[in-house]
């Protein structure tokens, strides 16, 4: 069984994303942990890039100062292994597809599933085109998961037959970022889900307040939230993970 779905074994998933080396590595480390003690069910972590598509100007600030910081993959995966000898929560990584190309898939892979990376996002990489990575996630037991967004349509059901680990709900059009209302009919693309998986789905893009993430999780079985705390990052600095600690157990109360 995957370990993605420890996290979704009690109650609803409380998701934080937090976007590596921003401001640095140990800052990443220690915010990490501030979430793990507080109650997140799964930790997101962004490994940073120079052009990330889907990310609003909040997401894009951070990638900008981890790599203005010198921030490198193999820094990220020495500080993944860190995080193992203290916990064993499950965690994936978010990345756009060029930063695996370039690394070399199969020894990406390969890496993530020995220092304990138990799946990947990759929000660039079309359904079509999964096949470029899913082979060498097969291979190595990591998990490749998929997104499901307003503009799936018709593929829902089939994105959803063939999904491993959690599917990655988008609830809006657009790049990611707070919002004050999430219009979209998020419940019946969540009913198609259900009938064609029993793989746990959360809803991510636009969530920051505990009220939103309340209402998220009436929905889908957790709520991913990245902006929110990157902004803390991007207020705080080095004395955000008390923060962030604060803000991901207002939310886990709140699912």
């Amino acid at each position: 069984m995957s370990n993605i779905r420890k996290a979704f074994e009690n109650g609803k998933a409380f998701i934080p994303f937090i976007t590596c080396g921003d401001p640095d590595l140990e800052t990443t480390y220690k915010s990490v942990m501030a979430a793990i003690e507080n109650g997140a069910d799964l930790i997101e972590l962004g490994i940073p890039f120079s052009d990330p598509t889907a990310e609003g100007p909040v997401i894009q600030g951070a990638n900008l100062r981890a790599l203005s910081g010198g921030v490198t993959t193999d820094k990220i995966f020495d500080l993944v292994k860190r995080l193992r000898g203290e916990t064993d929560i499950p965690m994936v990584f978010m990345t756009y597809a060029n930063v695996v190309f370039s690394y070399g898939s199969e020894k990406f892979i390969s890496i993530c599933s020995d220092i304990g990376i138990d799946g990947l996002i990759i929000p660039d990489l079309p359904y079509e085109e999964k096949d470029e990575f899913l082979p060498y996630c097969k291979k190595y037991g990591v998990d490749l998961i998929s997104l499901i967004a307003p503009t799936s349509g018709g593929r829902v059901a089939m994105i959803a037959k063939e999904a491993e680990g959690f599917i990655y709900v988008v609830s809006s059009l657009g790049v990611t970022g707070t919002r004050c209302s999430i219009e979209t009919d998020l419940s019946s693309i969540v009913d198609i889900i259900r009938e064609n998986t029993d793989v746990p789905c959360a809803i991510g893009f636009g969530i920051s307040t505990p009220a939103q993430a309340h209402d998220m999780a009436a929905i889908a079985d957790g709520a991913i939230v990245g902006s929110a705390i990157i902004k803390l990052l991007e207020q705080y600095g080095k004395d955000a993970p008390e923060y962030i600690g604060s803000y991901v157990k207002s939310m886990k109360e709140a699912l």
